[in-house]
C-alpha cells in the first residue's frame, strides 16, 4: 500500500454556474493567530452571503458552508492566498436551493456560525481527555488506491495479507444504514456509534478485531479518520498498518460515479441530506416495516436518544407513536421499534416566576445549613445537582415551580436549591384599576426576591426594598442585567465548597445564563470543572460574553422552539448560548410550551437519557 502525499486538490464545479452549492473542507495545522481567523471568516463569509458552520481550533479549522457558486469560489480563492491552507482538499458541490426550511434550520444553514474550539470533531466524551496526535495519523490513500486494494483483494483469494484487511467505517450508525463500503474477501467493522464521541471506546473493546490487521478507514469527507487513525496507531505494535481514504466517500463517488464499492447514499450534514452514485442501491430500511427505504428527510428520531431512524411515509402517518431505534432496543429501552405514546395527565401550568407578583409558594426559605451533605450510597446512587433560580426568583418558589421535574427524576436526582447573592426590591402590581391606588405598606407574606445579574444602577435600601410597579413588563430586561457575576461567582464557590460536591448545575433563564458563566470562568482560570455536566433551560447569552473559546463541559439545553409561547427568551437567545458550548458534548431540547421546564414526554425521557451518562 502507497501513501497519497502531494495528491492534487481539485474542485468540481462543471456544474456550477450561478446555482446553489455546499463547500466543506478542513485543514489540520497550527493556527498562529486565531482571533485573526474568527474575523476574516466572520468579515468574508458575511460579505458573500455564505451561511453554515465554520469551527476554528488551535490545531487547525473544519468548515461547511453553502451560498451562490460564484460567492463560496471567491472564499477558495481567499483562502488560496493565505499559506495556511496550502494543499487544503475544497470539496465544492453545486447543489439545489434548499426547500425546506425546517431541515435547512436542523443542519444550521440559517445562519452564519463561527466558533472556536478544542478540537476540530470531538473523539473523547471526556473533554479534559488527551487528544490524540493528527501527525500520527494512517497513511493517505486516493480514491483510486483505495480502490484498488478493495479490488486486490477480491481477486487474490489466496494471499495472507489479502486475509488481514479489514474495513472501518468511523461514522454513526444512522449514516452507515444507507451507505457502505462492501467488497469480496474483506471484512466491514461496523461500530455502531450514536455518536463520534464513542469510537475511542469501541476501538478499546474491539482491539482485537484490528490487532496486526491492514486497516482502510473512511468516513463521509476524511476529517474523522484523522482523529481516529492516530489513536489506534498510538497503541503501539500491531497496530501500525493503518490507511485511510483521502477526502472520504465524496471524493470516492466522484472517482467513480457509478459506486465502484460504495453502496447505497453517502450521509451528509447539510440540506442535502445524503448524496447518491448514479446507480444507487437503496441499501437502508423501514425501523418499523421493513421494506427498503433511506430517505432521512422527515427527520424521524428515536423517542429516547434523539438519534435519526429510517421510518417509511407509510408508517409515518401512523399517529401518537413514538420510536425506539435499535441501539436503544439493545440497551432494553424498548422491547419494539415502535410504541404508544405516553399519555401526561398532569397540568403543567407555565412559569411565571419572573412575572412581577407576589408569590403563593408554601415552600419555606432554605439556607446553606439546611441542605444535606450525604452524596448517596453505591447501592442508590444519586446525582447531586445544584439549582439556580431565574431573575427575581428565590431557591423557595423555585423549588415549588420544579416540583414535577424533582418528582420524574427522583430515582436519579437530587436537587439542591440556593438563592443568587444579589437581593431586588420587591415589585408588586396595583390591586386595583384605579390610577390613583397607592400601597402604603408593603404586601402581606412577601418573599425576598434575588438576582445572579443585576443592572448598573441597582440601589437597595432599607427604606426601598418594595415598591409598585412603574411601566409594563418588558421582556427584554435580561439585556440590561450585566453587573454582579464577580461577586455572584464568588457566591457559588464558597456553596460548592461548604455543600458540594456537586455533580451538576442546573439553571433556569438568569440561571442558566449565569450556570454558562461559571462553566466559561473555571475552564479559563484552572481548567478544572466543579461541574460534571450542565443543564441549561430557556437560558440566554449573557451580555457581555466574555470570550468566542467554546465550554467544553458537557450540557444539555432545554427551550421553547420558535413556534413556541416562550414570550420571555427568544428560541434565537437560547440557541446562542447553546452555541458556546461543544456541540459535541452537547444535547438540545426544544419544546412548545413557553418559559418552563417541561416534564412530559418525550422531553423528560431526554432528559433521563443525559443523566444517564453520568450514573
Amino acid at each position: 500500500m502507497t501513501g497519497a502525499t502531494g495528491m492534487a486538490v481539485s474542485e468540481d464545479r462543471s456544474e456550477g454556474g450561478n446555482g446553489a452549492g455546499v463547500l466543506l473542507y478542513y485543514k489540520y495545522a497550527p493556527v498562529p493567530d486565531i482571533d485573526f481567523l474568527v474575523r476574516f471568516y466572520d468579515s468574508n463569509c458575511r460579505s458573500l452571503a455564505l451561511l453554515g458552520r465554520v469551527r476554528i481550533a488551535p490545531s487547525g479549522v473544519n468548515v461547511t458552508v453553502g451560498g451562490n457558486m460564484p460567492s463560496l469560489e471567491k472564499h477558495i480563492a481567499a483562502l488560496k492566498s493565505m499559506s495556511l491552507f496550502d494543499d487544503t482538499d475544497f470539496k465544492l458541490a453545486s447543489c439545489e436551493h434548499p426547500s425546506d426550511s425546517r431541515i435547512t434550520r436542523e443542519c444550521g444553514f440559517t445562519e452564519l456560525s463561527i466558533r472556536v474550539v478544542k478540537e476540530l470533531v470531538t473523539f473523547r466524551s471526556d473533554p479534559l481527555a488527551e487528544v490524540p496526535k493528527v501527525c500520527d495519523a494512517g497513511r493517505h490513500l486516493s480514491a483510486a488506491e483505495f480502490h484498488s486494494v478493495l479490488h486486490d483483494a477480491g481477486t487474490n483469494m489466496d494471499s495472507t495479507a489479502d486475509k488481514q484487511l479489514v474495513l472501518l467505517d468511523a461514522r454513526n450508525l444512522y449514516e452507515t444504514r444507507i451507505g457502505k463500503f462492501k467488497a469480496t474477501n474483506v471484512e466491514t467493522l461496523d461500530p455502531e456509534l450514536r455518536q463520534y464521541s464513542d469510537l475511542a471506546s469501541w476501538i478499546d473493546q474491539h482491539s482485537e478485531k484490528l490487532h496486526g490487521k491492514n486497516i482502510l478507514m473512511y468516513c463521509t469527507g476524511g476529517i474523522r479518520c484523522e482523529t481516529a487513525s492516530a489513536y489506534i496507531r498510538s497503541k503501539g505494535a500491531g497496530f501500525e498498518n493503518v490507511f485511510q481514504l483521502f477526502g472520504g466517500i465524496q471524493r470516492y463517488l466522484e472517482q467513480f460515479p457509478t459506486g465502484g464499492y460504495f453502496r447505497g447514499k453517502n450521509f451528509v450534514f447539510d440540506h442535502r441530506i445524503s448524496v447518491g452514485s448514479k446507480e444507487t442501491d437503496v441499501i437502508g430500511s423501514c425501523l418499523l416495516c421493513g421494506i427498503s427505504f433511506d430517505d432521512y428527510s422527515s427527520r424521524c428520531r428515536c423517542h429516547y436518544c434523539r438519534m435519526l431512524v429510517l421510518v417509511c411515509y407509510d408508517c409515518q402517518v401512523i399517529s401518537s407513536r413514538v420510536y425506539v431505534c435499535e441501539l436503544c432496543r439493545k440497551n432494553g429501552k424498548g422491547s419494539n421499534p415502535m410504541m404508544l405514546q405516553e399519555d401526561e395527565h398532569e397540568d403543567i401550568s407555565p412559569d411565571s416566576s419572573e412575572e412581577m407578583g407576589i408569590s403563593n409558594s408554601s415552600f419555606p426559605d432554605i439556607t446553606p445549613a439546611q441542605i444535606p451533605r450525604t452524596h448517596g450510597n453505591s447501592g442508590d446512587r444519586k446525582l447531586r445537582i445544584l439549582c439556580l433560580h431565574g431573575f427575581r426568583q428565590n431557591a423557595s418558589n423555585f423549588k415549588g415551580r420544579t416540583s414535577s421535574l424533582a418528582k420524574k427524576l427522583k430515582n436519579m436526582v437530587e436537587f439542591v436549591f440556593v438563592d443568587a447573592p444579589h437581593e431586588l426590591p420587591f415589585i408588586y402590581k396595583p390591586r386595583s384599576s384605579d390610577s390613583s391606588y397607592v400601597q402604603q405598606s408593603p404586601p402581606p407574606e412577601m418573599n425576598r426576591r434575588y438576582a445572579w445579574l443585576t443592572s448598573e444602577h441597582l440601589n437597595l435600601s432599607d427604606e426601598q426594598c418594595w415598591r409598585m410597579i412603574d411601566a409594563p413588563f418588558d421582556p427584554l430586561q435580561y439585556q440590561q442585567q450585566t453587573f454582579g457575576f464577580e461577586v455572584s461567582y464568588q457566591h457559588l464557590k464558597n456553596i460548592i465548597s461548604h455543600m458540594g460536591p456537586f455533580d451538576g448545575v442546573l439553571g433556569f433563564s438568569q440561571g442558566a445564563a449565569m450556570a454558562a458563566l461559571f462553566c466559561q470562568q473555571q475552564q479559563r482560570s484552572s481548567h478544572v470543572m466543579d461541574f460534571q455536566f450542565a443543564i441549561l433551560c430557556s437560558g440566554f447569552l449573557p451580555i457581555p460574553w466574555g470570550s468566542k473559546e467554546s465550554i467544553r463541559c458537557p450540557s444539555l439545553h432545554c427551550f421553547g422552539s420558535s413556534q413556541g409561547q416562550d414570550r420571555q427568551i427568544a428560541n434565537q437567545a437560547s440557541r446562542e448560548l447553546a452555541g458556546m458550548f461543544e456541540e459535541e458534548c452537547s444535547m438540545i431540547i426544544e419544546h412548545e410550551m413557553g418559559h418552563i421546564i417541561p416534564t412530559r414526554p418525550p422531553y423528560i425521557d431526554q432528559m433521563k437519557n443525559f443523566l444517564r451518562r453520568f450514573l
